[in-house]
């Protein structure tokens, strides 16, 4: 029975989308193919209103194996015959509804996209936004989540070793929940495998789970406005299973090792209609697919159902034809399902039966990107609220009488304070024993199992400052990620980006894109770290407005040896404390402004990509030439911020003199970027400062022995108090 307009637009096609998908079939589609059409033509798999400013970003480089877009997740050389997959994707809006299993599938997925690849996922990482901790529903919203990336990673065996949580009211509604995944995979032909499918004839399985009505339209859901009623239209999240994850896991990398595969792709958003047509378009042949062969929990699936579930833990995959005995061998001893549900032609259309009947008959390229999907070049202006901005003027913010209580206040705001309270709940150690934690750094550094090798991994994104200013923001942002694996001993190789905006078609949300775009493109050219993929989650927004723009970055770098891993701890009484880089009499956007200010609306802090570059260069050689002995990066609460982090670790504490030249307000907790401190043994600061070459630096201060924190000679009281205001601030707040 043909479609009708009235059904492609609640399907949430667009009136001329629905006429573009007549003119490709010739002929008026029905609502198998209908449905079809709205979920592969959605802005969650299409692309169709990013993809015109995605092309833009770099994504050359001399260590990437494949080219952005190529594969589910970016693969680059890291050496000794090794690559590295990675990939960040979001999972906000069923997050929004059941936080659970929105984030717990959200980690499901994103490690599927890592060893439907042929690598073994070794870290994960996460992104996450909530609106203010004084709200019960923000509370509500943060414990589901952590709850569910605690248990679905601790589940499965993957230790969660680090990321990001930031607090702010634009994201009461509409929380990100931004999941990233690193695996590690021997390079060569039998070792990986690419989402691809050609040969006629040759047999197509789903393997893994049975498919159930639960996450159908999803892709759909997550390409609207958050609403009211959003959790009426959603008719169930999906149902993650870490368990028979890990299973999938293991008989997937099996079954790669026997050279038997053709080809793999995770069923994810828009399950078998994603899958196959995906797979089938980039290798250029078609599918017939049998769906009542389809093993299912649910009785009674009609085909629309069964090709738009988005039920979790399962694959498709193409296979040598005569090696279908070996493949099921394998299935079986993992007690996974491992069922031909149809073979590939050399037709290129996707034809689909339901007990011998012909549901659907699709051009499998016109259903993604590059072949009949829309793309769209959105209109944009400059927001009305970059006025306000303007209008800042830091003389107007009076200095604060004791700075002390500021500092105190400070550093027991959310953004600021410890997320113990999240972390502790992940488990950082299970699995392969891959995991290194023995001393804190900016990135996590993970070891690489049988090299000598690791790996530093980050998330960073500071949306307030992308709020402020798009262009600079992304480029900070990219450039936070970047200076969080220097500081760690790394040397930045690529990124993956998690591209969280509000409605494309608000063109004041648009111009926030677009600009980002052209941040991140010119801090990645920067820096030779080119884009390998990620994900554009749009319609982020609420009758409250859209979230701040929120490029999170993903970013991996390579340490050659353990021996270049530098943390961010104070080690001795008597060590002397330099900043790297240029302080200026610079307050903007920073957590003191914002929240004990209370001033919404202020410029993006002092940024300079060159300058940035050229800290990140010295902080690399000092590390190299064994001249610092811890380094941390100065970033959200300043100076002060990040001086009581570094003390607290081994419990000492700090002596310094603030620059006279600048408020002390915004030497101590103002938020400008290219800085780093670090700190070395005395005996060494003529040859370290003649190393410096040109690079600003100033000594600020030195270590105490006797566990006190003085500035400009006044005692601020001992560490330990400052540290149990720091580590509980977070739990109280929840508990409150």
């Amino acid at each position: 029975m043909q479609a009708t307009l009235e059904q492609a637009k609640k399907l949430g096609l667009r009136e001329e989308e629905f006429e573009k998908i007549k003119q490709v079939l010739g002929r008026t589609p029905n609502f198998n193919e209908t449905a079809m059409y709205s979920v592969m033509w959605s802005e969650h798999c299409s692309y169709k209103n990013s993809i015109k400013w995605l092309k833009t970003l770099p994504r050359d480089g001399e260590r990437l194996l494949v080219k952005a877009g190529e594969e589910n997740a970016g693969l680059v050389d890291i050496g000794d015959g090794l690559g590295c997959v990675f990939k960040i994707e979001s999972h906000n809006h069923p997050s929004a509804i059941e936080p659970f299993q929105g984030a717990a599938t959200g980690v499901g997925g994103i490690h599927r996209d890592i060893f439907t690849m042929g690598a073994f996922p070794i870290a994960s990482l996460n992104s996450l936004r909530f609106g203010k901790m004084d709200n019960p529903k923000t509370k509500h919203l943060l414990k589901g989540v952590v709850k569910g990336i605690g248990h679905y990673g601790n589940c499965f065996g993957v230790p969660t070793v680090a990321g990001e949580v930031y607090f702010e009211s634009c994201y009461q509604t509409n929380p990100l929940v931004n999941a990233m995944s690193v695996g590690v995979v021997k390079v060569g032909v039998g070792e990986t495998v690419s989402a691809t499918s050609y040969g006629p004839g040759k047999p197509v399985f789903i393997v893994g789970a049975s498919t159930g009505k639960d996450g159908i339209g999803g892709a759909s859901f997550a390409s609207a406005d958050i609403n009211e009623n959003s959790a009426e239209q959603l008719p169930a999240v999906q149902v993650g299973d870490p368990f028979e994850e890990k299973k999938l896991l293991e008989a997937c990398l099996e079954t790669i090792k026997t050279g038997a595969i053709i080809g793999m792709q995770d069923m994810g958003a828009a399950g078998i209609a994603c899958s196959t047509s995906e797979m089938s378009a980039k290798g250029e042949h078609g599918m017939i697919i049998h769906l009542d062969k389809v093993p299912t929990r649910q009785s009674n699936m009609k085909p629309w159902e069964m090709l738009l579930s988005e039920s979790q833990e399962r694959m498709l995959i193409v296979v040598e034809k005569g090696r279908e005995t070996d493949i099921r061998n394998i299935f079986d001893k993992w007690d996974i399902h491992c069922v031909q549900i149809g073979e590939v032609t050399k037709d290129t259309n996707l034809k689909y039966y339901m007990h011998g009947d012909l549901v659907a008959d699709v051009p499998a390229d016109s259903l993604v990107l590059g072949g009949g999907a829309p793309v769209y070049e959105r209109e944009y202006t400059e927001p009305k609220y970059f006025a306000e901005i303007k209008k800042f003027n830091a003389a107007d913010i009076k200095m604060p009488v004791d700075l002390k209580d500021v500092a105190y206040q400070l550093i027991q705001l959310p953004n600021i304070a410890s997320k113990r309270w999240v972390y502790e709940q992940y488990d950082s150690m299970v699995g392969t024993g891959n995991t290194h934690t023995n001393g804190p750094s900016d990135a996590a550094v993970v070891r690489v199992h049988g090299s000598a090798k690791a790996l530093a991994v980050t998330t960073d994104c500071n949306s307030r400052y992308v709020f402020a200013d798009p262009y600079k923001g992304a480029m900070i942002a990219v450039s936070e990620a970047a200076r969080n694996i220097v500081c760690s001993g790394g040397i930045p190789v690529a990124i993956t980006n998690c591209l969280n905006f509000g409605n494309p078609y608000n063109p004041e949300v648009y111009y926030q894109f677009v600009n980002a775009i052209k941040g991140m493109g010119a801090a990645c050219t920067k820096f030779n770290t080119p884009v390998t993929g990620g994900n554009v989650s749009f319609y982020n927004q609420s009758e409250d407005g859209p979230v701040y723009p929120t490029p999170t970055i993903g970013m991996v770098g390579v340490l050659d040896s353990m021996d270049q891993k530098m943390t961010l701890d104070f080690k001795h009484a008597g060590d002397l404390i330099y900043v790297i880089g240029e302080n200026r009499n610079d307050m903007n956007c920073s957590e003191y402004l914002h929240h004990i200010c209370g001033v919404t609306h202020s410029p993006a802090p002092y940024f300079d990509l060159e300058e940035e570059a050229k800290v990140q260069d010295t902080i690399l050689r000092l590390i190299g030439e064994k001249l610092i002995i811890s380094a941390h990066d100065i970033s959200e609460g300043g100076v002060f911020a990040c001086l009581l982090e570094s003390a607290m670790v081994n419990g000492l504490g700090f002596s310094i003199h603030t620059d006279k030249k600048i408020r002390k307000d915004a030497f101590l907790f103002g938020e400008g970027q290219c800085r780093v401190i670090v700190s070395i043994n005395p005996t060494l600061h003529a040859m370290f400062e003649a190393e410096l070459k040109g690079t600003p630096f100033t000594k600020i201060g030195k270590v105490n022995a006797n566990k006190e924190i003085c500035i400009d000679d006044e005692g601020w009281g001992y560490i330990s108090d400052w540290k149990e205001a720091y580590d509980t601030s977070l739990e109280k707040l929840l508990n409150n």
